[in-house]
C-alpha cells in the first residue's frame, strides 16, 4: 500500500507540474539586442515561475518593433522612450501605449575615432546623427550641450537643423540610419550614437565618448497596445522590469553605460 501511495503521489506531482506548464502564457516581446534583449533574457526564469513564457524577438531597427505590435504580430516591445513613441504614433497613426514605468536610461553620446576634445574639431567637420526625427533632435540637443552648435530653443525636444542659430565650426550634419552609425565612425569626424548601438560596437559612453548627455528625458520602457497593456502577463513583465533583480543586473552588467531609471 505504501508503494502504491508513493506512486500515486509522484504521479499527482507530475500531473500538477504539467498543468502549471500548460498554463504558462506565451508573451512575445520585440527588443533591441543590447541592452534590452539581454535584460529580458535575464528575467526569463523569474517570469517562468510566474506562469509567463517570455519569448524575445530581436530587431536591429526602430520601426518594425512598433508596427508588428500594432498589427498584433507581437505582444509588446522594449526598446524606446516616450518622445520616440509619441512621435511614432503621431506620424504613423499607430495606437501604442506605455505599459511600464521607466526602466533605464541609455546615455546618448558623441564619439570620434579622430579627436579627443571638442576644441580639436576642424572647420567643416562632418558630424553623423540618426535620421529619425526624435533621435535627430536628441543629437542636435547634445551638440548644443557640447558647444558645437547653438539652438534657438533648448527646451524643444524635437529640434531640426533649421533651429540651429549658431554653427561656428560650420559643421556638416549627415543624417543616417541609427544602426549604421558605429560602422561609419571612422568615415566621419564625429558620430552621435544611441547607447544600444554603441554598446553593440563595444563603445562605452562612460569611457569612450567625446561628450555625453548630462540630463535625459529619454528613459526606455515597455510598450504594448490598449487591448493588452493591462493583461496579467504584461503586468508581470512590467513589474519584473522594475524589480531589484533587474536593477542589479543593469548596474552589474553595464557598469554605468546603462543607468536604471527607478
Amino acid at each position: 500500500m505504501k508503494r502504491v501511495s508513493k506512486l500515486f503521489a509522484a504521479l499527482s506531482l507530475s500531473v500538477a507540474a504539467l498543468a502549471v506548464h500548460a498554463e504558462n502564457v506565451k508573451l512575445t516581446v520585440a527588443a533591441s539586442p543590447v541592452p534590452h534583449a539581454e535584460i529580458l533574457e535575464a528575467l526569463k526564469p523569474t517570469l517562468a515561475k510566474q506562469g509567463v513564457d517570455l519569448q524575445v524577438k530581436v530587431f536591429n531597427d526602430y520601426v518594425l518593433p512598433n508596427t508588428q505590435v500594432e498589427e498584433k504580430q507581437l505582444d509588446a516591445n522594449f526598446f524606446q522612450h516616450i518622445p520616440y513613441l509619441d512621435k511614432f504614433n503621431k506620424d504613423r497613426g499607430t495606437h501604442l501605449v506605455v505599459a511600464s514605468k521607466p526602466v533605464h536610461i541609455e546615455p546618448f553620446a558623441a564619439y570620434s575615432s579622430k579627436y579627443k576634445k571638442v576644441a580639436e574639431l576642424p572647420q567643416g567637420a562632418t558630424v553623423a546623427i540618426p535620421n529619425d526625427p526624435t533621435n535627430a533632435g536628441r543629437a542636435l540637443l547634445l551638440l548644443d550641450q557640447g558647444g558645437v552648435i547653438k539652438l534657438k530653443d533648448r527646451k524643444n525636444i524635437y529640434p531640426t537643423t533649421k533651429d540651429i542659430v549658431s554653427n561656428p565650426k560650420n559643421i556638416k550634419i549627415k543624417e543616417l540610419e541609427a544602426a549604421t552609425l558605429p560602422r561609419v565612425l571612422n568615415q566621419v569626424d564625429v558620430a552621435l550614437i544611441n547607447a544600444n548601438y554603441a554598446l553593440e560596437a563595444k563603445l562605452n559612453p562612460k569611457r569612450d565618448a567625446l561628450f555625453v548627455e548630462t540630463t535625459s528625458p529619454y528613459a526606455n520602457l515597455l510598450v504594448a497596445r490598449p487591448d493588452n497593456k493591462d493583461s496579467a502577463a504584461i503586468k508581470k513583465l512590467a513589474a519584473a522590469l522594475n524589480s531589484p533583480e533587474a536593477k542589479k543586473f543593469i548596474e552589474t552588467k553595464y557598469q554605468g553605460a546603462v543607468i536604471p531609471a527607478f
